[in-house]
């Protein structure tokens, strides 16, 4: 198994747009064809669009996009621009009489960092589709991820810079990519060591969201809800929407591994997993291989994430 770029998956283009001022942005995932989706949902506060369709029982078994947004349900109208884009180009499932954009949508809370009357709306979503290209997206403070932080079990007083990133892998013919913004309530660990997250009362070193929040098991009437990490995954293996939804299952192992506490009723965490090739695959390897990408992807993601809105991040602190 090696590393490869994002976009050696194939299938897709991938376009970012933000109002950097604002704090918050979108990125969007345009399919080259319409392709096989699934879903799995953790997190106890989502904010998504057209999600039913991904479900296993409904009519349609294949999408035309997947749109990442910061605005919490406010950023809902953001799809709008992207099925627009769409429509412009004769893009869509064929109902007869038109062809209708299928494009799924999941929202991240940003609305506590640089100005919460702002937010991703049709223009910025078209925008982002206009952006769109086959080559590696920027990570970091961009996109999806522009208003994304980590740590906020305390506030955002306590809160770290976080953002939007990608990791993708290969075994034999095989490819399986992540990209994710990250907007965690918890801490983030790369190898079982914590990066970022929660800072300590004077902001000069790491503290632990777990231990602190173990210091007080009654319920928590305050705990700070701006949170949800959005991922998408997307591979060459030819699957269908009810192995897709357990594949993106499968994937939470990595918000798991990266994240601690994870899925908690303050995150939306949401994942997403596409089919853009017709390559034989096995679900239990394409599982095992995103939930590897998608923990690779959210280090990535803090890593390139720089210090904003009074936020130092990993790099700086």
């Amino acid at each position: 198994m090696q590393e490869i770029g994002i976009m050696e998956v194939g299938g897709f283009r991938v376009g970012h747009a933000q109002d950097a001022e604002a704090a918050t942005g979108c990125t969007v995932l345009l399919c080259d064809r319409m392709s096989p989706a699934g879903l799995d949902v953790r997190g106890g506060g989502p904010a998504s669009r057209e999600s039913q369709i991904l479900s296993p029982v409904a009519q349609a078994d294949s999408i035309n996009a997947v749109l990442l947004s910061g605005g919490s349900a406010f950023g809902l109208d953001a799809a709008g621009g992207v099925q627009a884009y769409l429509e412009e180009r004769g893009i869509g499932f064929d109902v007869g009489v038109t062809k209708v954009p299928l494009v799924s949508q999941s929202c991240l809370f940003d609305l506590g960092v640089g100005r919460m009357d702002v937010r991703p709306d049709r223009d910025m979503a078209y925008q982002a589709c206009e952006q769109a290209s086959y080559h590696a997206p920027a990570e970091g403070n961009v996109g999806a991820g522009t208003g994304c932080s980590v740590g906020k079990y305390r506030g955002m007083a306590r809160a770290m810079k976080s953002g939007f990133g990608t990791y993708a892998l290969q075994a034999g013919r095989l490819k399986v990519g992540a990209l994710v913004a990250v907007n965690a309530l918890g801490d983030i660990y790369d190898g079982g060591k914590q990066i970022a997250g929660l800072l300590n009362g004077d902001r000069t070193a790491l503290s632990n969201t777990v231990e602190e929040l173990l210091q007080d098991v009654t319920i928590a009437e305050n705990l700070f809800s701006g949170n949800t990490t959005l991922g998408i995954v997307v591979t060459n293996a030819k699957l269908n929407k009810t192995q897709l939804t357990k594949v993106a299952g499968m994937t939470h192992n990595g918000f798991a591994r990266a994240i601690r506490p994870v899925h908690t009723m303050a995150d939306g965490d949401s994942i997403y997993a596409l089919s853009t090739g017709d390559l034989p695959g096995d679900v239990n390897v394409v599982g095992t291989m995103a939930a590897l990408a998608m923990e690779r992807a959210i280090v990535r993601a803090v890593r390139a994430a720089q210090p904003a809105y009074g936020l130092p991040s990993c790099g700086s602190l």
